[in-house]
């Protein structure tokens, strides 16, 4: 299945590259080809534990080629974990 791949390709990227994937919320086909995606990693984990703070959520958007590899991906927004997140 053709999102099974962009979802494992995705995780594979991010867990070499950024930080383990907490979650992605979409995936969606790019109007000029490609897939668009919306990620959510745990950023700075352990600093955050050491000074018993709230996780805080990495979104990222992330482009995907044809050929389902990650082309960029840029981070759009930081929060804490627990703070609820608006829909655009």
């Amino acid at each position: 299945m053709e999102i099974r791949e962009i979802i494992s390709n995705t995780k594979d990227f991010f867990n070499e590259f950024v930080a383990p994937v907490h979650k992605i919320t979409s995936v969606e086909e790019a109007e000029n080809g490609g897939w668009v995606l919306t990620v959510e990693v745990i950023e700075e984990k352990e600093y955050m534990k050491k000074y018993a703070k709230d996780e805080m959520l990495g979104i990222y958007a992330v482009r995907l080629n044809e050929n389902k590899e990650v082309a960029s991906y840029r981070r759009t927004d930081i929060r804490y974990r627990s703070a609820i997140g608006q829909e655009v």
